[in-house]
């Protein structure tokens, strides 16, 4: 026979109630609050300045929502940017599978929210894989180095 921890389960109704709390829209709190206070007894009033304490919080948390998404949205275009004006330079980096690779840049891949520089030899380098970036006219007249990738020998 197992035991039943009292706290466990008091926890766990807290975490429900702070879940469904946290999918309140602020519309949905406005009208909880107007109905709790056309229904309250005018000679004993509840305590309205605690719900518009509450109403602050989640339009706090809505407004940090908000600005983190427009903070990642903001951080994606300047590294698509940043890649974009790496097109024909002669670039040094890591790939995702920890090669250590250099190429031209040819091309700019959008994969998801990752943005992705392909080089002449066919691999794919993570912008935040570019550890060396040179510009081409410095290396006119050199040989370029192997950047065949592995299976295609």
């Amino acid at each position: 026979m197992t035991e039943i921890n009292p706290t466990a389960s008091s926890l766990t109704g807290q975490r429900n109630v702070a879940n469904r709390f946290s999918e309140m829209s602020s519309e949905d709190f406005i009208r909880i609050m107007f109905t709790e206070l056309s229904n309250q007894d005018p000679f004993s009033p509840n305590d309205s300045a605690a719900l518009l304490n509450q109403l602050n919080s989640i339009r706090s948390i809505e407004s940090d929502i908000r600005l983190t998404e427009h903070l990642k949205s903001l951080v994606f275009e300047n590294q698509l940017a940043s890649a974009s004006g790496m097109i024909g330079k002669f670039i040094g980096g890591m790939t995702e599978d920890n090669f250590r690779v250099a190429g031209y840049v040819v091309s700019v891949i959008r994969q998801g929210d990752h943005v992705h520089l392909e080089l002449d030899g066919g691999w794919l380098v993570p912008i935040d894989g570019v550890e060396t970036v040179i510009d081409p006219s410095l290396l006119e007249g050199q040989q370029p180095a192997d950047t065949t990738p592995p299976g295609d020998e």
